[in-house]
């Protein structure tokens, strides 16, 4: 690539493509340079600095991997928007894995505030788990669960981690069913309470 034309659109583009390709935490300011063949300095005019890079690529990757989700549920409602939601979500982690790390980085708060992605990821994570009828503080608590089913399902998918013979689309898809039914026989917070009162 050449020095001219480039931008912090282009640079923050080139980082996260890097990403996928060698890994996000292997992403610095000269191996971005180099594929660029310019000097490190030359990019300081358009990212203060690697964190602030790292930073620049999270939001890119939230805003696409948003997109994705988005439109894979949108017109779907309780089981197909959980299916549609959960095979977009894996989806991108195998077929990204460089922006799916980037997402899992912790962003300064201001950042996330001026983020419209981050928004949008709240409101249609919310938005499929109201169809269940949940509400506070259950609905923190499912959105909890199936991140961590559906992240931890990934990072062993793209490991090699699943050794067994079972095939691994089957149990996928047999995970997200057992989440379906979960979320639809979702224990109250209030049936708690009176349980441990009772």
């Amino acid at each position: 690539m050449v020095r001219a034309g480039l931008t912090t659109e282009r640079v923050v583009e080139a980082a996260a493509d890097l990403a996928d390709s060698i890994g996000f935490d292997k992403v610095t300011i000269s191996a971005l340079a180099r594929g660029f063949g310019v000097k490190d300095a030359s990019l300081y005019s358009h990212v203060r600095n690697l964190h602030d890079l790292r930073t620049r690529v999270a939001l890119l990757a939230a805003g696409e991997f948003i997109d994705r989700i988005a439109a894979a549920v949108a017109g779907r409602a309780g089981k197909d928007a959980l299916v549609a939601f959960a095979d977009a979500y894996r989806a991108f982690a195998l077929e990204r894995p460089g922006r799916y790390e980037a997402t899992q980085m912790r962003v300064d708060p201001e950042a996330v505030a001026r983020s419209s992605a981050y928004h949008r990821t709240i409101e249609t994570t919310g938005a499929m788990l109201r169809a269940y009828g949940l509400s506070e503080p259950d609905l923190t608590d499912a959105v909890r669960l199936l991140r961590s089913t559906f992240h931890g399902y990934c990072a062993l998918e793209a490991s090699g981690g699943f050794g067994a013979p079972r095939d691994v689309q089957a149990s996928w898809e047999r995970s997200v069913e057992a989440l379906h039914f979960l979320l639809e026989h979702w224990p109250s917070a209030t049936d708690e309470r009176e349980a441990d009162h009772g």
